[in-house]
């Protein structure tokens, strides 16, 4: 009869360090694995200090892909909340900083003033 089991490929100093570390809900550094604002708003705050830059620089700057970037663009276009402008091969952005916050909790507050808070 063949076991079904697979061997375990781990070596052993692998499985020791997979011990050693911690859990993240033990209290580990979660830093990089959620932060307190969207990616969208990072997008935007990027963009508020470089309205001309590349998509490639704004992907590294906010972690995600260039595709990722290229969807939140879209998505922040199509809600009013910025223009894309065409220079020459290159495009400009135009952050509509009045318009609120989608959120119940903080639609009382603009675009303009969470970029503000951040930056300032």
């Amino acid at each position: 009869m063949k076991s079904t089991q697979r061997p375990n490929r781990k070596s052993a100093a692998a499985r020791r360090e997979a011990e050693a570390s911690p859990p993240e809900s033990a209290g580990a550094s979660t830093s990089t694995t959620w932060t307190f604002l969207s990616n969208h708003a990072h997008v935007l705050i990027c963009l508020q200090t470089d309205p001309a830059q590349r998509v490639r620089e704004v992907a590294q700057r906010v972690g995600i892909t260039e595709r990722a970037v290229q969807k939140i663009l879209s998505e922040l276009e199509a809600a009013g909340y910025l223009t894309r402008h065409r220079d020459g091969r290159r495009n400009t952005y135009e952050i509509h900083a009045r318009r609120p916050l989608r959120h119940p909790i903080e639609s009382h507050r603009s675009v303009g003033d969470l970029i503000d808070a951040i930056l300032k």
